[in-house]
């Protein structure tokens, strides 16, 4: 397919953990900055930008965070207690914050140009407690998964540096039936659907993680626990 520019980068973060609630848990949710120049990007994403629990968060299939900026204006008018943190980008806890790009623009797998590396999209975020301590909102987790507003990640495929305003071009699209925002609705709707399970069991593209989640729907013809991941606690 023909290169296209899909987006830009509006801002490009990174952060360092801090203690995050009564827990004092280690998390960079609330402490990513905006920086202007070139940064280097190796497989794990932007140096010099940190996670804090390495076993959930991060690593190759989570390298790089982009959380679209068009959500912002929805949340500040549905839940008024969000605004003065979106006031600026990194709410969220995002490396990347883009306009113009929602979950329905892209698709797993996608291979995209941003400055000088190649970045695929591996899986959507899914949401969990931190989103909710982080904003004082204990529901804001569910609602951002039934919402569909969740922002992906980005596995590095050719390390190299991005900067502000650089232009995010399509390069490859595999799998163009697998928009996020129709995974999402496989992921947390219609959560026991074969055929699509089966695909996405096999998707070239998708996370491990990903696949493995339908691998294991199929096999157990149930959902996984949810509890522990949206609200902090088995359900």
């Amino acid at each position: 397919m023909t290169a296209a520019t899909i987006a830009h980068v509006d801002t490009l973060l990174i952060g360092t953990p801090q203690p995050l609630g009564p827990r004092s848990v280690p998390s960079s949710i609330a402490t990513r900055q905006p920086v202007t120049g070139p940064v280097q990007v190796g497989e794990n994403g932007l140096i010099g930008d940190q996670v804090g629990d390495t076993k959930i968060h991060g690593g190759p299939e989570k390298a790089i965070h982009l959380y679209p900026h068009d959500h912002y204006a929805a949340w500040a008018a549905e839940q008024p207690a969000m605004a003065p943190l979106l006031a600026q980008p990194g709410a969220f806890g995002e490396n990347l914050s883009v306009s113009g790009l929602v979950e329905a623009d892209v698709c797993l797998g996608d291979v995209v140009e941003i400055g000088s590396t190649r970045l695929q999209l591996a899986q959507g975020r899914q949401p969990c407690w931190k989103l909710g301590v982080r904003f004082g909102l204990p529901v804001l987790p569910r609602l951002v998964q039934k919402t569909g507003r969740i922002g992906w990640y980005y596995r590095v495929l050719t390390p190299g540096t991005i900067r502000q305003g650089d232009p995010i071009r399509l390069l490859d699209r595999p799998n163009p039936a697998w928009d996020l925002a129709s995974t999402l609705r496989l992921l947390y709707v219609d959560t026991l659907d074969r055929d699509r399970l089966e695909v996405l069991a096999e998707l070239p593209g998708a996370s491990p993680g990903l696949r493995r989640l339908a691998a294991n729907r199929l096999a157990n013809a149930a959902v996984e626990d949810w509890g522990r991941r949206l609200d902090g606690m088995p359900s």
